[in-house]
């Protein structure tokens, strides 16, 4: 069984031209329906931002992995930029306050202990034309369901503060009040991974399946690797689900009080010093 890449999908003028036509398409769509979540910001430039941001990315990404493949160091910089980058992107979809950074929590929880297992099985080498693929899936899917499970918690919370306090006055704990109300909401963002897994081979053949066929892989072969990849993605997802939410019913990850001086606390310390002291009458 002879496949390639290039059989299937060769990189032309025509390739270029009809990216840019669906990418255009989609950035019409979103704005001949008004698909925006606020009067101010359009979903149509973001669209159009997001194609041109993954045509660079992958333009330069493509050039780095071909060096970072080469040595150990060079492959571990790589893992700690995307990692870096996935919290970054987390972060600021959950929250626009100084507790962002806290997203690397779940990403790392999900991440670290199934690659590390992959490691010292052997099932993985450490080299980055087999780690950097599986790495880079599973940091996908704990950044996804990480940002989904923070904003629905701390939307539910924003919206059910009163049920919060209702709680309280019968005697539970803040985080448990708090857990109470977020956790349902939060669990929400496990379903396209299951509906993924359950769905396999019946409705869509996911990217792995596929690239291991392109590759020229036998379809056993391509099977068991996308059956591992879905197994732990659910693993990494379910862990970085459960410390998203431990982190918002705690209020480790929150977002800015309305009215409350944004920026770190010492900022806004500094800023409450340069105020004019208050007047009694």
């Amino acid at each position: 069984m002879t496949s390639s890449a290039a059989s299937l999908i060769p990189v032309n003028t025509a390739l270029g031209v009809l990216l840019a036509a669906l990418l255009l398409a989609a950035a019409v769509v979103a704005g001949r329906f008004h698909l925006d979540p606020h009067p101010y910001k359009s979903r149509a430039r973001e669209i159009l931002v997001a194609g041109l941001r993954a045509a660079a990315q992958l333009a330069v990404v493509s050039v780095v992995i071909e060096r970072a493949v080469r040595s150990v160091p060079g492959l571990l910089a790589f893992l700690v930029v995307m990692f870096a980058v996935a919290v970054r992107t987390a972060g600021r979809r959950v929250t626009s306050d100084h507790t962002w950074w806290l997203t690397a929590a779940p990403i790392a929880a999900g991440v670290v202990p199934v690659v590390t297992a992959l490691l010292l099985t052997g099932l993985v080498p450490l080299r980055g034309i087999a780690l950097i693929p599986i790495t880079g899936i599973l940091i996908g899917g704990a950044l996804t369901v990480t940002v989904l499970a923070g904003r629905r918690a701390l939307d539910e919370l924003a919206q059910r503060h009163g049920e919060v306090e209702a709680a309280m006055a019968l005697g539970f704990l803040d985080r448990d009040a708090r857990m109470e109300i977020a956790r349902p909401a939060a669990s929400e963002a496990l379903l396209p991974g299951l509906d993924q897994t359950r769905t396999v081979g019946l409705v869509t053949l996911p990217g792995a399946f596929v690239g291991m066929l392109m590759g020229g892989a036998s379809p056993v072969m391509a099977g068991a690797v996308q059956l591992f990849v879905l197994i732990a993605l659910m693993a990494v997802q379910s862990v970085a689900v459960a410390v998203t939410l431990e982190l918002v019913a705690r209020h480790h990850l929150h977002r800015p009080v309305p009215g409350a001086p944004t920026g770190s606390p010492r900022k806004a310390r500094r800023r409450m010093k340069r105020l004019p002291p208050s007047r009694t009458p």
